[in-house]
């Protein structure tokens, strides 16, 4: 099955494992290679069945394959389905619409019968592949989204000379005129504009809904099929604002375009109540703040009396859902590193459906059953079920990665809080080894988050438990700027980032020392993207680490704001570049290169648009001219994550390690106290 590639990774372990290879029972890299995963579970509008989306690690073709699953509600008869994606009900629930690849023609829309005869029929041949698909109430037509080319004439048009007879000219060039042109893991953008489209169930031509050069996006059905409503910017110089959007409304037959939000501030991801009076909607008002927890709004069918419901619930509360009679709206929240559902009342008082020490993503709710996927720190994701009037007890249906897990022993992750500076508390997690004995010392890898308004969180990590299975003890921490804890912990970073959450990590390490347990002669330091930033921040600041390890770091603002893939980042900071630098340069690891005495090594992927291969090769050139052991390690089909394909997940594990190891005091990876 993947035993080329499985020889390849066992090669590559023992030319970098400097402490040797870890026992047999442990989650090493090549049980990577059998992981799979779960996601986005939709019942039938009977409650009887389940659709989901089931992945697997594609050892011999170095990526990873979506095909649909479907089980009895109960979690019996789990059996294969079609390969796709994105699978939805119709209202009736004779029929599922999905995504799959068609004949030539890319990704298509399909429909199968889900009768014993399952027929299945492709239902779209568009030259743009469509996305976000979604029934018509009355199940005889389906609304997806497809890029539509611009309006107008091209400025750029020129008469090029014909080429002679077998000529073999260059291709034309690639002209931009947008502010925000690419996108990582897309590339250049498709000339046009996001559109909404209405195809029939049984096929035929996409109806256009949507006009204009906007984007539209988060569409919803009125519940009486009539309408949509959506998300957009519908002004001349939409493209120049930032966080702006609004709320519309678009008639399905005349095409009429009614706009329901008018504040200044962004708007969107409309869900209309199961009797069409209200709409609920996410957004914040207008402000300056680098960070913002989003609220929950309702407001009626109209746009009148629109108010606020829940706030402070993590960075953007999730998977919205009404509560069948309309009373109310149930959301995810991730806060404090965990992910429950809530429901929110029209009169703004909120109570937790669920409360637990987990990530919980919620996909469907029908007539009071919650389904969804949950992980905790030794259980990666899995497809469960609840009622929302009594969620005590969450039922597996289907748990991943059985029988890998049943061969390995998992490390002991301890939850901390501890101070920092200006009083602030800060959240992380232990990870020890297996066969974990307080009474040696150990090597410690503080791991950095990127973002950096993310959050760590309580939900299983292969990466942390691979390290752990090595003998290394692993800090991870939720420092300032994280989501999860709040507008102002959030935008405690505003303009000072990095700063004071440097303060915040080396905070969490003395926590470390202090346990007795930490090997102070090898402490070790890695993160990506933001962490990349702390890293080469780290390095310029403390010479207290034996190797660190930066993963697609921003290591200049002063470029960085300019080659990155949106516009956005120039609002970051007090002042234009142009008009003051002064900012950029300050907040740049690359302006204190000259500090670092830490052997650091750089990792990014080749086609990198979000900290782009610029950032990575500033630094390892300054690192490299002043004689820093240093190192540039260029990830093919490498985008912004270090995590795909899933190759470059196991070989950024292992390259990681082999500099830390290249670089430990000793080689003995866990040495007795004195």
């Amino acid at each position: 099955m993947h035993f080329r590639l499985l020889a390849l990774v066992t090669c590559l372990a023992v030319a970098v494992s400097g402490f040797g290879a870890p026992a047999e029972d442990r989650l090493t890299v090549e049980r990577y290679l059998d992981w799979e995963d779960v996601a986005n579970p939709q019942l039938s509008p009977d409650g009887q069945h389940i659709v989901y989306e089931r992945r697997f690690v594609d050892a011999t073709h170095d990526r990873w394959e979506t095909a649909l699953w479907t089980m009895s509600a109960d979690g019996s008869k789990n059996r294969f389905l079609v390969d796709g994606s994105s699978p939805r009900w119709s209202p009736d629930g004779t029929r599922i619409a999905f995504l799959a690849s068609g004949a030539d023609e890319g990704t298509q829309l399909f429909v199968r019968w889900m009768d014993d005869e399952g027929a299945v029929s492709q239902i779209t041949r568009v030259a743009e592949p469509p996305s976000n698909i979604s029934w018509a109430p009355d199940g005889d037509s389906i609304a997806f989204q497809s890029v539509v080319a611009p309006d107008g004439a091209d400025p750029f048009r020129i008469d090029m000379p014909r080429p002679p007879e077998g000529a073999d000219w260059t291709g034309p060039p690639k002209i931009v005129q947008r502010l925000d042109y690419r996108r990582d893991r897309i590339g250049y953008f498709p000339e046009g504009f996001r559109h909404v489209f209405i195809v029939a169930a049984d096929g035929g031509t996409p109806r256009q809904i949507t006009s204009g050069d906007w984007h539209h996006d988060d569409y919803r059905w009125m519940p009486d099929g009539r309408a949509i409503v959506l998300r957009s910017l519908r002004t001349e110089d939409a493209e120049h604002a930032w966080r702006e959007s609004e709320i519309y409304r678009v008639d399905i037959d005349s095409r009429d375009v009614t706009q329901l939000t008018h504040r200044a501030g962004p708007d969107h991801s409309p869900v209309p109540s199961p009797d069409g009076r209200h709409i609920a909607y996410l957004g914040f008002d207008e402000t300056d703040d680098t960070y913002v927890e989003e609220g929950l709004y309702v407001m009626n069918a109209d746009g009148s009396n629109a108010r606020r419901i829940a706030s402070e619930m993590g960075r953007r509360p999730g998977s919205m859902r009404w509560k069948d009679d309309g009373s109310g709206v149930y959301f995810t929240a991730s806060v404090l590193g965990t992910s429950n559902l809530i429901f929110a009342d029209l009169e703004g008082e909120t109570a937790s459906v669920t409360d637990g020490n987990h990530m919980l993503a919620i996909s469907d709710i029908q007539s009071g059953r919650a389904v969804g996927t949950l992980t905790s720190y030794y259980v990666p994701r899995h497809l469960v079920t609840f009622e929302t009037g009594d969620a005590s007890e969450l039922t597996t249906l289907h748990r991943t990665n059985k029988s890998v897990l049943a061969e390995v022993e998992l490390g002991e992750v301890e939850e901390v809080w501890y101070d920092s500076v200006d009083g602030f508390r800060v959240h992380g997690w232990i990870v020890k080894p297996p066969d974990f004995d307080p009474s040696r010392r150990y090597p410690l890898i503080l791991r950095i988050h990127g973002g950096p308004h993310s959050m760590f969180h309580t939900g299983f990590d292969f990466k942390n438990q691979n390290h752990a299975a090595n003998d290394y003890v692993v800090l991870f921490t939720n420092p300032r700027g994280s989501s999860g804890y709040g507008s102002p912990f959030g935008n405690a970073i505003e303009n000072a980032y990095p700063d004071k959450d440097y303060d915040d990590l080396m905070a969490g390490v003395d926590l470390m020392l202090a346990t007795g347990y930490i090997d102070e002669r090898n402490l070790f330091v890695y993160g990506g993207s933001g962490g990349g930033v702390l890293t080469s921040w780290i390095v310029g600041h403390t010479n207290r680490f034996t190797a660190a390890v930066a993963k697609a770091p921003v290591t200049n603002w002063l470029s960085f704001v300019g080659t990155t893939d949106g516009s956005s980042w120039y609002r970051n900071f007090d002042s234009l570049p142009w008009d003051d630098p002064s900012e950029h340069l300050r907040r740049s690891p690359l302006m204190y290169v000259g500090n670092v005495t830490t052997p650091t090594l750089l990792i990014t992927g080749e086609k990198d648009l979000r900290t782009p291969m610029e950032q990575t090769e500033q630094y390892y050139r300054a690192l490299k001219l002043r004689k820093i052991p240093t190192a540039m390690i260029r990830l093919t089909d490498g985008w912004h994550s270090r995590s795909l394909p899933p190759t470059n997940l196991m070989r950024v594990q292992l390259y990681l390690r082999n500099w830390f190891e290249q670089f430990a005091v000793d080689e003995v990876r866990a040495t007795e106290q004195p």
